[in-house]
């Protein structure tokens, strides 16, 4: 299956925190859109490796998209080698993709960078014709997407550009919440994680809000990017 987006997160949950309301814009409009996970989040505090797959089955399914894969890497110690950027080559060529977003550059999380980083390179490297993969033994065509874009995390780097998702901050919600182990829940007796708190679920809409606010619309995700954004028109641009 080609796809039109293909969002990589170093950990479940990543995607959605990140780009979750773009995704599901997206979908709404008719484009082909799949999400790999690098990790199975199996160090989180909370919850298991066993009750994040479930999780993120349920976010998919709240978003729509048309796959979810997890490459099984090492959560917390995954490295940006060959053979991981082979993985991720195999993926990118698999269902080449127009656009791939991934984590954000840097952020709290050691994964994240690493993630991004390592997407990124793959990204690079899928386009050569001398890097040979092959899946059931038969051999794939290079495939580069056009432009890779980091989501926002943790951090509050300076988005490049913003996505209007007014009409979908609830689905962004609803599909993060699905997370249950994971984030605000007063009835549970898990450790206390950064992530968990109330005001960390707060700052998920008061970041979309805000970012909306900039721009005059409700609700928006920012993105970094690694080149220009180009446009053929000043008034390409809202």
């Amino acid at each position: 299956m080609k796809l039109d987006i293909l969002a990589f997160g170093a950990h479940p949950d990543d995607v959605e925190l990140g780009c979750g309301g773009t995704l599901a814009k997206e979908v709404s409009k008719g484009k082909k859109v799949g999400i790999i996970d690098l990790t199975r989040g199996e160090l989180g505090t909370r919850g298991t490796a066993e009750t994040r797959d479930k999780e993120a089955a349920d976010s998919a399914k709240i978003l729509g998209v048309n796959l979810r894969k997890n490459l099984g890497f090492a959560d917390g110690f995954f490295v940006n080698d060959k053979a991981h950027q082979f993985e991720i080559i195999k993926m990118i060529r698999k269902y080449q993709p127009e656009v791939v977003l991934c984590n954000a550059i840097d952020d709290r999380h050691i994964d994240h960078g690493k993630g991004s980083k390592l997407v990124s390179d793959a990204c690079f490297l899928s386009g050569l014709i001398k890097v040979k993969t092959s899946i059931n033994k038969v051999e794939q065509s290079k495939w580069r997407p056009k432009v890779v874009y980091h989501y926002i995390q943790w951090k509050d780097i300076e988005s490049d550009f913003v996505v209007d998702i007014s009409g979908f901050m609830d689905k962004k919600m609803d599909a993060v919440l699905a997370y249950k182990t994971q984030f605000y829940d007063p009835k549970s007796n898990a450790p206390e994680t950064p992530i968990s708190s109330k005001n960390f679920t707060d700052s998920i809409e008061y970041r979309a809000r805000n970012l909306g606010r900039l721009i005059g619309v409700e609700h928006a995700e920012g993105f970094t990017v690694e080149r220009y954004v180009a446009v053929e028109s000043l008034f390409d641009l809202k």
